[in-house]
């Protein structure tokens, strides 16, 4: 029951929310996200010791049950979706939201649907939630952001709706190739893996292209810079530290086990359109002026790395993968932060118009220096051994192209840390463009960035609190 829990805190809590009238649906959108974080830790802590299971007739007719499995992967994630939402409701908390009651009942609602990805083991339920985590989030982008939001949220419906219809036709035919007519796990990959490898090969493109519109990869990358910047703080938080995840998570759980000719066959393309995806994000990381914009080029990069270490197939690159899902998730979070912070005291994200931070807001810049460090991996920092691990496991694949892979990777590395440490270069250091003398954090922010950065620390130090979680 623990894993129908992770789901059912925030569903019904976010269906109460859309009730509530009050200020105070802030106050029960917090206590009821830490309950599903306070699940969420137990539910790792029984799974490291047994895989947690549920399931229950759903669909009797078409075979399909809701299945829940708790793995390691899953319960990583949903460990990393039960952290973010309470650290986003304590840092925004202070800030003014139209029809809040709507905002929050739709937030939890992602959440609910975000668990539920990472949970399901009936790929119709999958599908379900994939679906489900997608609604509110369209609401939430087309509602509150900026003055684009409308259109910008349009194209990131249609991308990802057409995604999610290119998949239920592979779906369905899978599911008709099934002896026993079943969407479980365990039919859906034997199934699949028996099928010849035209087949399997089609079916990979079909799954591939909806995971890849999530995560985003290069060419399917171009809904994502812009969605980021309309879309206000929490949403984007939402989108770059979890909703990506779903595609990742998708990728390793739904299709290369599922259809191993097919990956064998795809993999090359994937690697090839991985690295180029971080090359191409680097560099135009490198040239933004809007600071919302190199950070989503920046994450299009870490993404593209993330995708490497899953068709390298090899142990380590897959436990580098899981580490650096989560670390993502967590350092996106607080560099989204900072630069709502920084947005809401000088009125701009324009790099050229900032500068001076340290100076009138130290606090502030602390924290942008040891984020943006995590942000690039730098030793001690969470974000150094998933990576390490990523870039260990890609030298050792057997693809007969992994050292070339692997340097031009290790480029966009370099150029990651170039454009990160020249963005805080910019914001903190040098005269204010303004000469205006800005407030430091609040006392809510300093809350959320203060578990930010000691999650950042005390994983970088001790990555095995995280690594536990594996097995």
């Amino acid at each position: 029951m623990i894993l129908l829990l992770l789901i059912l805190i925030p569903f019904v809590s976010g269906l109460i929310s859309f009730l509530w009238k009050s200020e105070s649906v802030k106050g029960w959108a917090l206590v009821t996200s830490l309950i599903t974080l306070i699940v969420a830790g137990v539910a790792c802590q029984i799974g490291t010791m047994n895989d947690l299971t549920y399931e229950h007739n759903w669909i009797t007719s078409l075979g399909a049950h809701f299945n829940l499995k708790g793995e390691s992967m899953s319960l990583m994630l949903t460990l990393l979706t039960a952290i973010i939402f309470p650290v986003v409701f304590i840092s925004q908390w202070n800030k003014p939201v139209e029809g809040l009651n709507r905002f929050m009942g739709l937030m939890l609602m992602t959440q609910a649907g975000l668990m539920g990805v990472f949970l399901a083991h009936d790929l119709l339920l999958f599908y379900f939630f994939w679906e489900l985590a997608l609604i509110p989030v369209y609401f939430l982008c087309s509602t509150w952001g900026g003055e684009k939001r409308i259109k910008v949220t349009f194209k990131f419906f249609v991308y990802t709706f057409l995604g999610s219809l290119i998949m239920l036709s592979g779906i369905i035919f899978l599911y008709l190739q099934t002896p026993d007519r079943s969407f479980g796990w365990e039919a859906i990959k034997q199934t699949g893996a028996s099928l010849p490898a035209m087949q399997q090969q089609i079916l990979f493109g079909l799954f591939f292209i909806a995971f890849g519109i999530k995560m985003p990869i290069f060419p399917f990358h171009t809904w994502q810079p812009d969605t980021y910047e309309q879309s206000a703080t929490p949403v984007t938080v939402i989108l770059s530290a979890l909703m990506v995840k779903m595609g990742l998570f998708a990728t390793v759980n739904w299709l290369v086990d599922i259809f191993p000719a097919g990956t064998a066959y795809w993999s090359n393309t994937v690697m090839i359109l991985a690295v180029i995806g971080i090359i191409y994000a680097s560099l135009l990381a490198w040239v933004q002026t809007d600071i919302k914009r190199l950070i989503a080029y920046s994450s299009i990069a870490h993404i593209g790395l993330m995708a490497l270490g899953i068709f390298a197939n090899t142990d380590i690159a897959h436990n580098g993968l899981m580490v650096q899902m989560f670390n993502h998730g967590i350092n996106i979070t607080g560099m989204w932060l900072i630069v709502a912070m920084i947005e809401q005291r000088y009125g701009t994200r324009n790099l050229k118009e900032l500068g001076g931070m340290a100076g009138t807001a130290p606090t502030m810049t602390i924290a942008l220096v040891i984020i943006a460090f995590a942000n690039i991996a730098l030793p001690l920092t969470n974000g150094f051994i998933g990576e390490f691990m990523l870039f260990h496991g890609i030298f050792q694949s057997a693809n007969p192209n992994h050292i070339t892979f692997m340097v031009l990777a290790g480029l966009g590395v370099i150029l990651g840390a170039v454009y990160t440490l020249n963005m805080v270069q910019k914001v903190a250091y040098g005269e204010s463009k303004t000469g205006d003398v800005i407030k430091d954090v609040s006392k809510n922010e300093l809350i959320g960035i203060v578990i930010i950065i000691a999650i950042i620390l005390v994983l970088g130090v001790y990555p095995n609190l995280l690594m536990g979680i594996l097995k």
